[in-house]
This record gives C-alpha cells, sequence and structure tokens, in this order.
C-alpha cells in the first residue's frame, strides 16, 4: 500500500476549518482507502457505502440513522443520495459531528452541496497516484497513476485491468451515478478524443465523424470532464494586439487510459506517433496537480499565427510558462520568444523525460519533469 500522507494532512487541515469535507475524485483512485486510512486514528468512525443496498437502505430514513452516531460519519458515493445534503447542513449547525463524504462526479457534487453546505464544506480532490508519489516516472508514465492499474503484477495485467475500467465505467459506473448517456456513442466520442488529446477538439469535426449533434457531444465532454476523465484546458487571452485562440485544449487525465484508449503498448510509445503528445498530457497533467491549491490558475495560450505556449501558471502577478518536449536537447524557438516578451514570463522552463537541468538562457531553463515538481512543491 502507496500511503499518500500529503492528502491525509489536507483532511486533517480540512477539519480544522469546517465540519464537513469532500474528498472528490475518479473511481477507483483511492478515495475508500484514503478514508480508512484517516480514520485508523479516530475513535468513533461510522462508515457507509452508498454501493451497499443495506447502507442504501439505512440512509433513507437519514435522521434516524445519523442522529445519534457520534464522532465521524464517513458516506461513500455521496453522489447517489443527493437529498442527505440538507439534512447534513443541519447536523452541521447543531452538532459536532463531522462528515467526510466521497463522490465520483465532480460537478453535480459540487454544485448539490455548495447550496446547502456553503461555508461548510471543505473540498479535496483526489486524484489516482502522481509521479510525486510513487517516484518511478516509466513505469507511472504508461501504466497511469490508478492504483491497481500502476501496482498490477505485470504491463498485460494492467492493461487488462484499464480495459475492463473503461468498460465498467461506460457500461455501469455512469448509470450508477444518475448519468443517462448511450455507452456505444460515449465510447466512441471517448476514443475519438484521444486522438485529440494536447489539441482543440473540433466539435463539427467530431459531430460529423461521429453522427451525433453539437449538443450531445458538448454535454458527453462535461459529463467526462466532471467525472475526471478529460481536461479542458482553458485559454489564456488578454489586450494583445494579436488574434489570440480562444477554445479549450483537451487532455486525456490519466496517461494509462489515453495509451488504452489508442491501443498503445509498452512496447510501441516511444515509437508512436503519438509519443509526444502522450508526454506533454502527462507531465501536464503531473505539474498542474503538484501546485495544489486554487491560488494558482492554469491556461495554455496560442496565436492565431501559431506561436504557443503549452501551460501557463498564474500566481497574483507571476507568471510561470511551460513548455513539454519529448526530447533529449531541446532549443528555444521563435514561439517561446513571443510568448516571453507578450506574456511577461517570469520565467519558462522546458520540460524532457531526461534527467539533466540546465539553463538555455537567462530566462529559458530545460529541466526534468521530477525536478520542476520537486521544487513547485517545495517553493
Amino acid at each position: 500500500m502507496i500511503r499518500r500522507d500529503y492528502y491525509l494532512n489536507q483532511i486533517q487541515e480540512a477539519f480544522e476549518i469546517h465540519s464537513v469535507t469532500a474528498i472528490l475524485g475518479p473511481r477507483q483512485s483511492g478515495k475508500t482507502t484514503l478514508a480508512k486510512l484517516y480514520a485508523q486514528g479516530l475513535s468513533h468512525v461510522h462508515f457507509f457505502d452508498l454501493e451497499n443496498p443495506q447502507d442504501l437502505a439505512i440512509l433513507e430514513s437519514a435522521s434516524l440513522a445519523l442522529a445519534p452516531l457520534q464522532g465521524t460519519i464517513v458516506i461513500d458515493e455521496i453522489q447517489r443520495r443527493p437529498e442527505l445534503f440538507p439534512y447534513l447542513r443541519f447536523l452541521a449547525d447543531n452538532s459536532d459531528k463531522k462528515f467526510l463524504i466521497l463522490g465520483s462526479a465532480s460537478q453535480d457534487l459540487i454544485q448539490q452541496s455548495s447550496e446547502t453546505l456553503a461555508g461548510r464544506i471543505t473540498y479535496i480532490e483526489l486524484p489516482p497516484f502522481l509521479l510525486w508519489e510513487i517516484n518511478d516516472m516509466e513505469k507511472h508514465w504508461l501504466r497511469g497513476g490508478y492504483p491497481k492499474s500502476f501496482l498490477a503484477s505485470s504491463n498485460s495485467q494492467s492493461e487488462n485491468w484499464r480495459v475492463n475500467y473503461i468498460k465498467t465505467f461506460l457500461e455501469r459506473d455512469l448509470s450508477m451515478m444518475g448519468i443517462q448517456t448511450v455507452s456505444s456513442n460515449m465510447r466512441r466520442l471517448w476514443s475519438m478524443l484521444a486522438h485529440y488529446h494536447g489539441q482543440i477538439a473540433n466539435i463539427s469535426e467530431l459531430s460529423r465523424s461521429l453522427d451525433m449533434n453539437d449538443k450531445t457531444i458538448r454535454r458527453y465532454m462535461d459529463i467526462l470532464e466532471g467525472c475526471f476523465m478529460i481536461r479542458q484546458l482553458k485559454p489564456w487571452h488578454e489586450n494583445l494586439s494579436k488574434r489570440q485562440v480562444k477554445r479549450s485544449k483537451l487532455y486525456i487525465r490519466d496517461s494509462g487510459l489515453f495509451h488504452t484508449l489508442l491501443g498503445i503498448t509498452a512496447t510501441d510509445i516511444c515509437r508512436h506517433p503519438k509519443c509526444g503528445a502522450s508526454w506533454e498530457g502527462y507531465a501536464l497533467e503531473n505539474l498542474i496537480q503538484s501546485y495544489g491549491n486554487d491560488l494558482y490558475e492554469s491556461y495554455f495560450w496560442a496565436t492565431e499565427k501559431g506561436a504557443e505556449l503549452d501551460l501557463l501558471v498564474i500566481k497574483g502577478d507571476q507568471r510561470f510558462g511551460y513548455e513539454f518536449k519529448y526530447s533529449e536537447a531541446p532549443k528555444i524557438t521563435k514561439s517561446m520568444h513571443i510568448a516571453l516578451e507578450d506574456l511577461k514570463l517570469d520565467h519558462l522552463t522546458i520540460i524532457t523525460p531526461g534527467a539533466r537541468s540546465y539553463p538555455l538562457s537567462e530566462h529559458v531553463k530545460v529541466q526534468s519533469l521530477s525536478d520542476t515538481i520537486r521544487l513547485v512543491k517545495n517553493s
């Protein structure tokens, strides 16, 4: 078992401020395991798993079930009982109980809880394992961070798990979360989106290819984003003389699922045409997660004439630029010079899979992903 002490500490700190803490993340990312690890240090803990029909039935009479309990109450898959939120608000205001709620669908869950638990709840996103937690980049990049995929006994076992995960997510998990889709259409769209990984998704082109209307495609993309399967990275634009791109860039968030959707195996990843895009998405996701709080804002930037920056991170008046290159010896490009000047970057870092870090100029440096994450987390 890999202890996730950073997130355990986040839960502890959250309960020092609010009586309700929500752990949000994709299914099988380790939310239940994390809750059980946290509970080991507590004297009074009560677990309810809403995928268990018995627990689901018990909480149909929430006041009878929850009112007598003391200590910390953990409710897993909370999105299956959204009607609990008003009663949790009552208990949060009128008792010393603590509530740890776990959910696999972010957008609906946040909307439901924020309206009824405003000022009483802290949100923690739990992604699958990140590079700084396991320190094995080659294996992590190939298999992704889902615990059962990363910890599988072989690459083939890992691949089989991911194939089954995708199938189960489409055919069972979405409906259990109350999300209605046509699973075959969602699978086709998800696979097509993998081909747009690191690019701006062309909705009209997807609509023609899949024979689905634009509204349905946008809804399905929002569902995948809300369930933590894809990231739609927003563009940064400001008052410049150049025409700037104003549509979001798309990424499959877990590199292992991305490889499975495209049929990329351990033996051909470095020769595959999408190798560079895979590296970009993998490094970007891990770097964004390493910043770890809402004080930082993440964007990409591009102009209609082709200048671009893979990742722009903003905190206050500081601006950090990142480019992701699958190369041993990247060079400074004209696009980088434009980004430095137009965006007034404090510095620009080119992140590669290599181990070496060195400067290319006063404001541009090449750096390994591991070194970059370490510096961010220690800043």
